[in-house]
């Protein structure tokens, strides 16, 4: 389990939240969350506890220790997370469990993505700002792993407040500013943000859309 504590550690740190806080999300005492990661005190998550968890910080519960995502006759299922990443104005993120699980074909992911299955999940795109790249309605598939040190030029889903955005991201010179923008030109731009005050739940990497 020490891989699930690292990890916990680093969605911690790099959310820039404290042990404490996330102790008191789950109901625990202010102790509890330092404990486990430092201590190994409890052994695992409790299942509630990993659930809450897995949902606050947009990730798979097998990154936090839950089963592995079932792979059937050579498909992989991937989340289909119950919250819409807005291309507009954000979209309030209150409930980011799954509803519903996407079949891909292993070698087929696996061409698309070096990622582990338990860091991808499908999110719903509402409103126009990114259009003509993504449209309201279109499914995109999120990888959780991929921020942070490895940042770069692309889409990305982020989280401002309560709220889920899609936006494209620009690295400035440098590497430690960035641009973020809306394709659709409707859109405001901001320039010049420090990346490290840009909360980034993961890169987007492929999408879908009804005809």
């Amino acid at each position: 389990m020490e891989h699930v504590r690292e990890e916990l550690d680093r969605l911690i740190t790099q959310r820039g939240y404290g042990y404490a806080a996330i102790s008191r999300l789950i109901r625990r005492n202010p102790s509890y969350i330092q404990q486990f990661i430092k201590r190994g005190s409890p052994r695992k998550l409790d299942d509630e506890d990993r659930k809450t968890l897995a949902s606050f910080f947009g990730v798979d519960e097998q990154v936090l220790g839950g089963s592995a995502n079932p792979v059937t006759d050579g498909m992989v299922e991937i989340p289909v997370l119950d919250v819409e990443a807005s291309a507009g104005f954000g979209a309030v993120a209150g409930s980011e469990n799954a509803q519903t699980r996407f079949g891909f074909d292993e070698q087929w992911l696996r061409r698309l993505t070096a990622a582990k299955s338990a860091s991808l999940s499908i999110v719903g795109v509402m409103g126009d700002s990114m259009e003509p790249t993504l449209s309201d309605g279109d499914e995109v598939l999120v990888d959780a792993s991929d921020h942070g040190s490895r940042l770069r030029d692309g889409i990305y889903v982020l989280r401002a407040d309560d709220a889920l955005v899609v936006k494209r991201i620009a690295i400035k010179p440098g590497g430690k500013q960035i641009t973020i923008a809306s394709d659709n030109p409707a859109y405001p731009t901001w320039h010049d943000m420090d990346r490290s005050e840009v909360h980034v739940v993961g890169r987007v990497i492929w999408f879908g859309r009804a005809l």
